[in-house]
Parts: structure tokens; sequence; C-alpha cells
């Protein structure tokens, strides 16, 4: 004999329904009064849900049966799961209710060296972060004092109504301010002091951030679960993005380093020895042989001494080295010793020149004269430009 059958009764079935049919009956149910497609239902939908986790469980359906609602009270089974969990765990948790499961994702940008990179390094990173108020546990005041919000009628949303035209209105949905969309609210006296009912606190957390040898511009490293905390939410994650500043000597190109190096002729022509300061404070030798000459812009490398290979640091990228003529200034050498530097270098090509040709001079560019030279031509043109753009001609 059933004691009362007023959960049948709200999902429409004989209190003799089989489970398939408590299935059937919930998933309609559900499906028609979800609060994204009834805003204004989400009482019933709470309703529903409550009483499709008693009937769906055999042993608070026999509870049910034989005591009513008061008799789920007192056995201390009864609401012991939020409605959208139920929704979720019926319907597989999938679309867009599964993922409001989970808080948003926090991203931060971390500025790091190309030093950093190239050794690897571990940082510190001070986050402010949302966390469950230890003080009421994230329930937001004293238990059992959770009262129907006024504004929203328990709703979560308020509805305005506002003119866009004549004869023209339009319906607005917010989230109540007055409970943040839970449909329900403490009175002030009631209310968490630590928290002031919003559930959670403001804390600081420090972050260790692990950055590996050949680590990348842009590239992300994950923190799962540490980002803002809320009730009935699993957190969401931490992603430190990390930026790569600029170096005064070296370039990155993927796996290779790129630098320029300024050599005078007379080692372009005859070889040198240099030095080069690495990223972890190596000093290495190159070493160019005479009559092995280099030309301006020149590129020459040197392996395994660029950036270590992500997760294969012992493999390295190349060194490539551009490197940048610096010709001696003018009059430099004495012009009777011309002659002699002439027949070291190699024979200039021979120019056949004829009575008809032209001799010019060859001056060195004044800029500025130039560009004064362009702004009053510019000006001249703009003055005999006709007023107001082009006119057409009129007979």
């Amino acid at each position: 004999m059933v004691h009362e059958t007023a959960y049948y009764d709200l999902l429409g079935v004989s209190p003799k329904a089989s489970a398939e049919e408590l299935k059937k009956a919930y998933r309609k149910l559900a499906l028609k009064f979800h609060p994204d497609k009834n805003p204004n239902e989400g009482e019933k939908f709470k309703l529903i849900s409550q009483a499709y986790e008693v009937l769906s469980d055999p042993k608070k359906r026999d509870l049910y049966d034989q005591g009513g609602e008061q008799a789920i009270k007192e056995g201390g089974m009864g609401g012991g799961t939020a409605p959208m969990d139920i929704f979720n765990m019926f319907f597989g948790g999938g679309g867009r209710m599964q993922r409001e499961r989970k808080g948003k994702n926090v991203v931060h940008q971390l500025s790091v060296s190309l030093e950093e990179m190239y050794n690897g390094t571990t940082r510190k990173l001070a986050l402010q972060k949302n966390v469950i108020c230890e003080k009421c546990d994230g329930y937001g005041g004293k238990k059992g004092t959770l009262e129907k919000c006024s504004t929203c009628k328990g709703r979560g949303v308020q509805v305005k109504v506002q003119q866009i035209g004549p004869g023209m209105i339009q319906q607005i949905q917010t989230m109540c301010s007055d409970c943040q969309g839970q449909g329900e609210s403490f009175s002030s006296k009631d209310r968490c002091k630590n928290c002031n009912g919003h559930k959670v606190e403001r804390k600081k957390k420090i972050l260790e951030v692990h950055i590996d040898k050949g680590m990348k511009d842009g590239q992300k490293i994950s923190f799962s679960g540490e980002g803002d905390q809320e009730p009935g939410l699993e957190p969401g994650d931490v992603y430190i993005v990390l930026d790569q500043k600029e170096h005064p000597i070296f370039h990155r190109q993927d796996d290779n380093l790129i630098m320029k190096m300024n050599i005078k002729l007379v080692e372009a022509l005859c070889g040198f020895k240099k030095t080069i300061q690495t990223l972890d404070n190596r000093t290495i030798v190159i070493t160019s042989q005479p009559g092995e000459v280099i030309k301006y812009d020149d590129t020459k490398c040197v392996l395994n001494e660029g950036m270590p290979i992500y997760r294969d640091p012992y493999d390295r990228g190349q060194l490539i080295i551009q490197f940048q003529v610096e010709f001696p200034e003018k009059d430099w050498l004495p012009e009777h010793l011309m002659y002699q530097l002439e027949r070291l270098l190699p024979p200039r090509d021979d120019v056949m020149i004829t009575d008809d040709m032209e001799e010019v001079d060859l001056c060195e560019v004044d800029m500025r004269k130039q560009q004064k030279n362009y702004s009053r031509e510019a000006y001249e043109e703009d003055e005999d430009s006709p007023r107001g753009g082009v006119q057409c001609q009129t007979q």
C-alpha cells in the first residue's frame, strides 16, 4: 500500500510504474521544464528532479512508499543531489549543461628571458583566486535559513521589458543580482560574515611554473583544477602562456639561434678568431682561416650550439652567424700606398672609355636637402590643385 503519491503524480506515472517508465517520464518532463528552455519553471524542474531521484533508487522508493516524503526527510535520504547533477547524470553529461559543471579556465601570461628557455628554470607566480569559504563550507550562511529570493521568485533570473521602437518591445533576461542567479538567498543576519553570502573568498595562490629547456614563445603550461572554485562546480584550469622577451644579441628561429657579427675588412680577407658568450655562460671560439673570404651578409653556422630541443635537451639546433663587414673610413690609407695595396688585391675590370662619353663627378648624397626638395614639390603640387577636389568642365 503506497502511503502518498505526490512524487508519482509529478512524473505522471502510477505507483506501480517500472524503472523504464520512470526514466521515460523523467526524460520527457526534464527536457520540457529545463531552465535553459523554460526559465520560468525552475521550481517545477527542481521538484521533478527530486521526485525522480527518490523513485529511481529502490531503497528510497521503498521508504517513500511506506512513509511518504516525511519518511525520506527523517531517513536523511532526500535532497542529496542537485537537480542539474541528476539531469547531467541521466543524459550522459553531454552538451552545454556538462560544460557548465566546470568553472572557467584562467589564462595568465608569463614574461621569460631567452636564457631561461635555454637553461630551464622554475618561476613562482602569485595568483588571486576564489576558494570555497572555510567558515561556511561554501553554503553562504547559516544552514537551514536559506529562503527563496523575493526579487526573482526563486527563478534566478529577472525578465525586463523595454521599448525599442513604436509598438515594439523587447524582453531581456538577466541573472538576478540579489541572489546571483541561485534563486535563493540569506537574510542579512544569517549571511556568512566571512564571504558575505558569496560562498567563496579571495585568496592568494603561489604556483611553481617549471620552464623546461627548449620551451618556445607562446607555449602553454597547464595547472589542472587550479582555477576559481565555486560550489557545485569542478574548478577550471589555469594556463600559463610563455612570453619570450627580446634578447640583445640572439634571435630565436625554431630551434636555431641567429646572431649578427661585425668584422673588419682585414678579418674578412685575412681570417680571424672571435669569441661568443653563450646563453649558459660558456665562451666558444670561432675561427676563419686566412684566405677564406667572408663577404657582407655571408652566413655561417656552428652545429649543436643553438637552442636545446624541447624534451630532448642534449640535442641542440644551430647557431647561425650573419657577418657584417666594416669597411675602413675615407682616406684611411695614404695615396702613395694605394698602388701597393692594389697589387695585392684581385685585378679590377678594364673599362673602355670613348670620346663621345661624358664624365661626371660622384658626390655624397645630402639626405636633408633631398627631403626638403620633396616637401617643397609636394606643397607646390597641392597649391596647383583645384580646391574641393576634381571639377567637371562645363560648356
